[in-house]
């Protein structure tokens, strides 16, 4: 099996959660390191995680030579240069969303990438809750059918605490608001079910908070295959939740409603005719249950590096998630529909922040 990759975490915010995980998983990984500009906060989870190296400067983990993984939970816009640094310094990257904040430096990180020789994982955990995963082994062996409709909430609540956080609520420093922050996984979990979006209309609001971001955003999707959706988001809900539906042909399939754990068990699926229900029955019997979350998406990307397959998520995954993204920030801001893909000579392939506030 060899050793465990060794780690260096950037930020211990969402970073714990992470320590969390690759301590969980402890013959994969080994966390060596960890970087926080907050020295008190930095001190106190490296000693209850026994992390052994605290520095304040990024700088310092590019320099280790045993460090073989950074794992960057820093703000969104800090993440190009970090990213692209790490490769440079031939470190394996794991970065949290949103990735970053245009196509063209996703572009320029897939060639960072390649011409480095290492690995880089944008993380969208969700994608493995065990609901989630029985319905995606169903759509791949064929027997979900076509797909129709999805529907989708993501209805929580945010207050004014939340964005005193200096970062936050600050386009070009968040890079956007609800839709980058909160929904952009339950939008990857859509194009992980039904493919590639074709087409967006989007209208978005700023109603909850004193924010220059938006908050609320409605949007309709149709995808390559025809199946359309709706997606209704909001920060401004007393009752949180997160809900996903899915129509095929040949069954319904809806998620549980806790908000930061909805594709995890239970998941209803119902079949839509006895014959099709014995399909789904004899496919489901193949399904192997394997870890959730971040443990699910770090103990695959370990499983990756160690027998040279595909990670578990790409930066192609993440270019076409910000590639969505692009196109409903520039429907929301043109009132028009907008068509996928979009190209290197589209004004928003640069990005989607410019022109939106100054």
């Amino acid at each position: 099996m060899g050793r465990p990759l060794r780690v260096a975490v950037v930020g211990s915010g969402i970073g714990q959660h992470h320590i969390d995980a690759y301590q969980r998983l402890a013959g994969d990984f080994e966390v060596l390191a960890l970087c926080d500009l907050d020295a008190q906060r930095g001190q106190a989870v490296a000693a209850s995680h026994g992390i052994p190296r605290l520095t304040g400067d990024i700088a310092e983990l590019y320099g280790m030579e045993d460090i073989d993984v950074i794992d960057l939970c820093t703000p969104p816009y800090l993440h190009f240069e970090q990213i692209r640094r790490g490769l440079a310094a031939g470190k394996h990257v794991i970065c949290e969303k949103p990735l970053v904040g245009s196509l063209a430096e996703v572009d320029a990180l897939r060639a960072a990438e390649a011409e480095s020789g290492r690995r880089m994982m944008p993380i969208f955990q969700y994608r493995y809750g065990r609901g989630l995963q029985r319905l995606k082994h169903l759509v791949d062996a064929g027997a979900a059918g076509q797909a129709y409709l999805a529907t989708v909430e993501v209805a929580w609540r945010r207050r004014a605490e939340y964005y005193a956080v200096p970062w936050r609520g600050r386009l070009r420093t968040e890079l956007g608001g609800t839709l980058v922050s909160h929904a952009l996984h339950a939008l990857d979990i859509l194009l992980y079910i039904l493919g590639p979006a074709r087409r967006v209309y989007a209208r978005t609001a700023t109603m909850v908070n004193a924010v220059e971001v938006e908050d609320c955003a409605a949007l309709t999707i149709e995808f390559a295959s025809g199946c359309l959706a709706s997606v209704g988001v909001t920060v401004g809900s007393p009752a949180e939740i997160t809900r996903h539906r899915f129509s095929f042909s040949g069954l319904s399939a809806e998620s549980n409603d806790r908000s930061y754990s909805n594709t995890g068990e239970p998941w209803v699926l119902t079949p839509d005719t006895p014959e099709r229900g014995a399909q789904i029955e004899a496919a489901l019997a193949s399904f192997v249950p394997q870890p959730e979350g971040f443990d699910g998406q770090f103990a695959r990307f370990a499983q990756a590096l160690r027998e040279g397959g595909e990670l578990p998520v790409s930066l192609a995954d993440a270019r076409q998630a910000l590639e969505l993204i692009t196109a409903i920030y520039t429907s929301a801001r043109s009132g028009s529909p907008i068509d996928l893909p979009i190209d290197s000579g589209d004004p928003a392939y640069h990005g989607w922040v410019g022109g939106q506030h100054e």
